[in-house]
């Protein structure tokens, strides 16, 4: 019996007792007169059970038959399934058995079974409260995911995401490494399906900033941009940068759901190569993550400003360096030599620096004073032929051998000894 319950029972109490009438019973019970006195009819048949509900004790009519338990169960213990939280394991019961309960329900049924441990909570460290972004677009973070996803079924995968700050909605991507290149395909994934975003949210990983090189007394050192912050600024879309994990901790939490969640939807499925891993990604995870946990945003409006003719993704989003012009109208790119067509040759061109765009799709373009230039690549040049030195290297003097004939077929006049002593 419950509080409520008791406090009910005092005042039906008092009013058989005459204490108080049937109508400051039911004001203070907050009943009609007629649910009073039926009330104090029930106490004076049944005691104090005439407060308790009907249904109190029985069983629900709506309880799973234990046959339907034991398929839940039998459907749990499966290798592949022994891993899996009750939240999850809900879903999984009603995609695969279309048995749909609540996962409180399969949590009681699998602490029963041995298949899960209550665990108390425990107080974590607490973190200053960010306000949500108010429309989509402003803010979305992006970071990159090191894990088992495969579960050494394939390689070992990157998953790289972006998530907005205002409504959840992702957008991911496996790839092998954590590069700049990889990193700058997602973006363009982004950009086209949505737009370019007032600001990316990010760590500082060495692809986003330059470790600065400051020595003693030199505070004002300027450092260069990396390729995916110069790509960003000429695109119009700001980044900064997090000073700790939980600064963003929306893309952090997103992450620990997915090593919980993506890992097992992928072992499932059976995906061994990074081909079905995008693929399922793709066609079907993130739709479905997407429309049940992206919110509504505060603001309706779209912070997101459309690309123009103005913005070429294929140039920012590349691999820009700076090479000077030779003499011959040629460049040196990446240990190859570049040819400048005859058409793209201008005057004064000799000399001057080149901007040069490795594409994501392989290829290279050259661009200068905002023209692009035609170019081709140069053949081979053979190396230098060897020069054989043979023997000791010639000594070239007038007094080889220790005699000189420098001399030779010039008389010479000899003197008397007479006249010498004169």
């Amino acid at each position: 019996m419950g509080q409520r319950e008791r406090d009910r029972l005092k005042v039906l109490h008092e009013a058989s007792k005459g204490q108080l009438t049937q109508k400051q019973a039911g004001e203070q019970l907050k009943l009609s007169v007629r649910q009073v006195r039926r009330l104090l009819g029930k106490l004076n048949v049944e005691g104090d059970r005439a407060v308790l509900h009907g249904l109190t004790g029985r069983q629900s009519n709506r309880r799973v038959s234990e046959e339907v338990v034991k398929r839940c169960m039998a459907e749990l213990g499966k290798p592949e399934c022994l891993d899996f939280g009750p939240t999850f394991a809900a879903e999984h019961l009603a995609r695969k058995l279309e048995v749909r309960v609540g996962r409180d329900t399969v949590r009681k049924w699998m602490v029963g079974e041995g298949l899960w441990e209550s665990q108390p909570r425990r107080v974590r460290g607490l973190h200053q409260w960010r306000e949500r972004r108010h429309c989509s677009g402003e803010l979305v973070q992006w970071d990159t995911s090191v894990h088992d996803w495969l579960e050494g079924r394939g390689e070992r995968l990157y998953l790289i995401a972006m998530i907005d700050d205002a409504t959840s909605r992702l957008v991911a991507r496996f790839a092998m490494h954590d590069s700049a290149e990889e990193n700058m395909r997602v973006v363009r994934v982004y950009l086209g399906r949505y737009g370019r975003p007032l600001e990316f949210y990010t760590d500082k990983a060495g692809m986003f900033e330059t470790t600065p090189k400051r020595p003693a007394g030199r505070d004002d050192e300027v450092m260069a941009p990396t390729q995916i912050t110069r790509a960003l600024a000429e695109l119009g879309i700001h980044r900064c940068s997090a000073h700790s994990p939980q600064a963003k901790g929306r893309i952090e939490r997103c992450f620990q759901t997915l090593q919980d969640r993506l890992v097992k939807e992928l072992r499932l499925a059976g995906v061994a190569t990074i081909e079905q891993a995008n693929a399922y990604l793709e066609g079907t995870f993130l739709p479905d993550w997407n429309q049940r946990f992206t919110l509504a945003p505060a603001n309706a409006t779209d912070a997101h400003r459309s690309l123009t003719e103005l913005h070429n993704l294929d140039s920012s989003l590349s691999h820009v360096e700076q090479r000077r012009v030779n003499s011959d109208y040629t460049i040196q790119f990446r240990g190859e030599r570049y040819q400048i067509g005859k058409a793209s040759v201008r005057a004064g061109m000799k000399g001057q620096f080149l901007r040069i765009e490795a594409r994501l799709d392989g290829s290279i373009a050259v661009r200068h004073e905002g023209r692009f230039l035609e170019i081709s690549l140069c053949g081979i040049k053979p190396p230098p032929a060897e020069s054989i030195t043979q023997g000791q290297p010639v000594r070239k003097d007038h007094n080889r051998g220790g005699r000189s004939r420098w001399m030779n077929n010039f008389q010479v006049a000899t003197r008397r000894p007479s006249e010498t002593q004169s």
